[in-house]
């Protein structure tokens, strides 16, 4: 099979992707666009860049093309499931672009982007819904979505929804659509989870691969350069000025770090602009259109967006810091050398990284070639031993990866891990601000981390107790009691009652139970 017209697609979507330039499929479309056409299930395992959006987008607007149905009010027949809302966006433009020619209508639903505009599309019906987990289920529990006309459902990065909490919505989503769907599951890696969640949702599917787990594109030209912590930025400029970078992707570990990065830029006259949980939709996607289109040059982003961003001809990808989880190196440089094209990727080694690149290496199976050539090279990080301590900075629970970050309020439990920065449960819970904790607890991009704040005052009466302001405490009695009686003596002198409600004893504020009057009127008692 040589070109896209051995595939039998459909004639309006070939002279779509005519349109775009592309003649031959990639492997994991040549494998994967047969068995979908038949109806198949299908897992699928490959890296970012190889395609995998074209394998199922293609089948699946041919097959909703030969069912040639209307779609009904609020009724998908077909839904696409994403971790992030950029990848959802961009999954969403692709469709378009593939379906240009055909009567076909598709929509994104995503934490972040006004709910009531989501809702008055869902109302006139779609085909084809892109959505990310948590905003699907707050949709579902207020009634505008219903899923059983779904006759296809995918899965797009399975393993990044895994990582994001993502998978009790996704269980509970599969368990609305009807059980005779066709099932389409892609993921770069495949944890037990992952495989577990497969079996669980899939029938004899069809297993393609295109690349081992965890390797690295071998049109990457891979470097390190060893530096200090503090000539960082100064090497992150020297690179950025050769003349070779045409459109560089920084990463950083926290999105503090990514707004240091590019406040420095700024100073040395480099624009760029930052992308991670803290900043809002329109302000990602923005940062990440001006990217696309050449207004900046430079994109800095923490590694929820390393899966996230679909952006061709990136020259190099720069890792200001090492990512805490090694598998995250091969998904960062994966955005480069796209659609059979080279590129680079560069990563700066301070101190206490060097056990961190011990980890990537052994995870790529290859050790990475030093430039000592670069004027900030520290001879000293080259030669000494990894240390297992990981690198100063903000707390991990700040980073792309790392343990959940902890409750700012009492208990000293972790925050629901279930965004971020950059999301998603954005209506039916309620949490902090938008963005804040860590990139990977749930927030498709950029959703809030929930953790109920602890009420000091559980458990005791709320208000002030009823009644007229209390007088000067009493003296001590001489058998010196336990406790110190505060209030004035029992009765009205004025004969009026001092409350509404004070002509049923039973429901006064000094005889409801658990009030301060009563503890006071106890404690006179005792001194008495």
């Amino acid at each position: 099979m040589t070109d896209f017209a051995g595939l039998n697609l459909a004639p309006s979507i070939l002279r779509a992707i005519q349109a775009e330039g592309y003649k031959q499929p990639s492997p994991i479309q040549a494998q994967s666009i047969p068995s979908l056409m038949q109806g198949k299930d299908l897992l699928g395992i490959a890296q970012t860049g190889t395609g995998k959006t074209a394998a199922f987008s293609l089948p699946l607007l041919h097959r909703l093309t030969e069912e040639n149905k209307r779609p009904q009010a609020n009724h998908p027949r077909a839904l696409i499931l994403s971790p992030t809302r950029e990848l959802a966006v961009q999954i969403d433009e692709s469709l378009r672009t593939y379906g240009k020619h055909l009567p076909l209508r598709s929509t994104v639903v995503v934490g972040g982007m006004a709910i009531n505009q989501q809702i008055r599309t869902l109302r006139r019906g779609v085909d084809v819904l892109v959505a990310t987990p948590g905003r699907l289920v707050d949709l579902m529990n207020q009634g505008h979505v219903n899923l059983s006309n779904v006759g296809v459902l995918i899965l797009d990065e399975a393993d990044r929804m895994l990582d994001m909490g993502f998978i009790p919505d996704v269980k509970r989503i599969a368990k609305m659509i009807p059980t005779d769907r066709q099932t389409v599951l892609f993921s770069a890696t495949m944890p037990k989870e992952i495989q577990g969640l497969a079996d669980s949702m899939m029938k004899n599917p069809v297993q393609v691969s295109v690349t081992p787990e965890a390797t690295t594109v071998d049109k990457i030209d891979q470097k390190i350069h060893f530096v200090s912590k503090e000539n960082k930025r100064a090497l992150l400029k020297h690179v950025l000025d050769n003349a070779s970078v045409t459109r560089a992707l920084v990463f950083t570990r926290t999105k503090h770090r990514a707004d240091q990065v590019v406040r420095y830029l700024e100073t040395v006259g480099v624009q760029s602009s930052a992308i991670h949980g803290n900043k809002s939709q329109n302000a990602r996607q923005r940062a990440l259109n001006d990217f696309k289109n050449g207004r900046i040059n430079v994109l800095v982003a923490t590694d929820l967006a390393a899966r996230g961003i679909d952006v061709d001809r990136i020259s190099h990808v720069i890792n200001f810091e090492l990512p805490d989880e090694p598998q995250s190196y091969v998904h960062r440089i994966g955005r480069t050398a796209r659609a059979g094209k080279s590129g680079k990727a560069v990563s700066f080694i301070e101190h206490a990284e060097r056990y961190s690149l011990q980890d990537v290496e052994r995870i790529i199976r290859m050790s990475l070639t030093i430039d000592a050539d670069q004027p900030f090279h520290a001879a000293d990080v080259e030669t000494a031993r990894p240390s297992k301590a990981k690198p100063q900075g903000r707390s991990q629970g700040r980073s792309g990866g790392g343990r959940p970050q902890r409750s700012s309020f009492g208990g000293g439990k972790p925050a629901y891990k279930g965004e971020k920065n950059f999301s998603d449960k954005s209506n039916h819970r309620k949490g902090g601000k938008p963005g804040a904790g860590q990139d990977n607890v749930r927030q498709d991009d950029g959703a809030q981390a929930f953790a109920k704040p602890f009420n000091k005052t559980q458990g005791k009466p709320q208000g002030k107790p009823t009644g007229k302001p209390h007088g000067k405490p009493f003296a001590k009695s001489s058998a010196k009691p336990q406790t110190k009686a505060y209030g004035k003596p029992q009765g009205n002198p004025s004969g009026k009652p001092e409350h509404k409600s004070d002509n049923n004893p039973q429901h006064t504020s000094k005889n409801r139970p658990g009030s301060r009057a009563r503890k006071r009127n106890q404690g006179l008692q005792t001194a008495a």
